[in-house]
């Protein structure tokens, strides 16, 4: 008997260092991602000092940075499909490690916006969310939501460490050499990439779930015949998920762009205006952990409601702000968007791995992530456009609150939404010769 359960012990252990390792890997590349991409803010001021280059314009690089990063996320899942892990991952590490190293370098403006808002979308989407959730999906079943989150989580603390650190570095050393000295930290990360990410790809080896009902034989189902961008476009749930992303992107982001500028209208301190603004994403670390736990506890609808219910309830704050001075609102903003913020990406990021399980999981997650990034720039010029038209931003916010109703009702509309099963794949069953 114990020459049996020990074996077993062993498989067992295994499966949980891998797993445990496939979440590790997703928070640390996306904590560096996210982190070393977000140091652009505090680079924006001596380049404009030694530059002359205007605010407007600088800003102007991290909308190039979006739009790359939802562009790239189609390719950086299909590059996970077709050559793993490790070719993916190690093409991220270089081009993030060639960016940092040649924005170093920069003398003219497109310079950065080659390096920064190019190369680094490049390197952001190749590192990010959308190989870590494909991964993670590989090894989670019943905890799919919470470590999904642990890895979104990394975005939120990459910002919260590095951008400090990076800041720490220009008053020291300078801009340039703070961007060589990320340069080399990032080439200090490269033995990573020789760790068994074979192994990791294979994923647990669950095999497709075979239905007795079915008339024919079932058949196998691997990525690549299964379920793909093309095929997924044709599904009701394809455009549900995207309809979730896209708008809620377009919610949060039509905020978040402005808050400082809109609290220093209010007649808030900058430094103050600014600690708001940083509270309220440092709180997102929390609430996407949460909002993981939730799911796997409470179910997909109830989760993504609430986290809707705080952002609807946090915009609704500000709007009332410019109505009624009371701190008490600027709070309720703080919690309530802060702990939302960034909660829906574990819950979609299920989703996609479970309703197309069998098929492309990379490559389709990767097209409804390159949606969101289209809704960040469209919702940062949404809100830019209405304060320019109307004067103040009581109409961006207003934007802002129907985008976020708009992008929480496919969770009411779709039973497959709310309890995820994955769809039968698109195949037809081989004829060959009987086994």
């Amino acid at each position: 008997m114990t020459s049996q359960t020990a074996p077993d012990d062993k498989v067992s252990r295994n499966h949980l260092m891998m797993a445990g390792l496939v979440v590790t890997m997703g928070f640390l590349f996306n904590f560096v991602a996210r982190g070393v991409v977000d140091t652009f803010m505090v680079f924006m001021l001596p380049l404009e000092a030694e530059f002359g280059w205007s605010r407007s314009t600088l800003t102007g690089v991290y909308s190039v940075y979006l739009l790359t990063v939802g562009l790239m996320a189609p390719l950086s899942g299909m590059m996970l499909d077709r050559w793993g892990p490790r070719v993916t991952y190690g093409l991220g590490l270089a081009t993030m490690i060639g960016a940092m190293w040649a924005a170093s370098t920069t003398t003219a403006l497109w310079h950065i916006y080659l390096f920064i808002g190019g190369f680094c979308g490049v390197a952001a989407s190749a590192l990010g969310m959308v190989p870590a959730a494909a991964l993670i999906g590989r090894w989670f079943d019943r905890n799919m939501s919470l470590a999904i989150a642990i890895a979104y989580a990394g975005f939120g603390s990459g910002i919260l460490v590095i951008v400090p650190l990076a800041q720490a570095g220009i008053d020291a050393y300078g801009w340039r050499d703070t961007y060589r000295l990320i340069a080399l930290v990032l080439i200090g990360m490269t033995p990573l990439l020789l760790l068994p990410w074979g192994r990791i790809a294979e994923g647990q080896g669950r095999k497709p779930a075979v239905d007795p009902m079915a008339e024919e034989p079932a058949v196998a189902v691997s990525r690549t015949n299964g379920w793909r961008i093309a095929t997924a476009l044709r599904t009701r749930e394809f455009w549900l998920l995207v309809q979730v992303f896209f708008f809620t992107a377009c919610g949060v982001y039509s905020v978040v762009v402005q808050t400082v500028a809109y609290l220093v209208d209010q007649g808030y301190p900058p430094i103050e205006a600014a600690l708001t603004f940083g509270a309220s994403g440092m709180l997102s670390i929390f609430g996407v952990v949460f909002s993981g736990w939730l799911c796997a506890r409470y179910g997909n609808r109830f989760a993504a409601t609430l986290s809707f219910v705080g952002t609807f309830v946090g915009v609704a704050a500000l709007l009332a702000f410019s109505v009624v001075a009371s701190s008490l609102l600027i709070l309720i903003y703080v919690i309530a968007f802060g702990v939302s913020q960034g909660a829906r990406g574990p819950i979609i990021s299920t989703l996609t791995a479970r309703i197309f399980a069998q098929g492309a999981v990379a490559s389709i997650f990767g097209a409804i992530f390159m949606t969101m990034s289209f809704g960040s720039a469209f919702g940062s010029w949404m809100s830019g456009f209405l304060h320019d038209l109307t004067g103040d931003y009581r109409a961006a916010f207003i934007f802002s609150g129907v985008s976020i109703l708009v992008a929480c009702t496919p969770f009411w509309m779709s039973g497959r939404l709310q309890n995820p099963q994955a769809l039968p794949p698109p195949t037809m069953p081989s004829r060959g010769a009987g086994t």
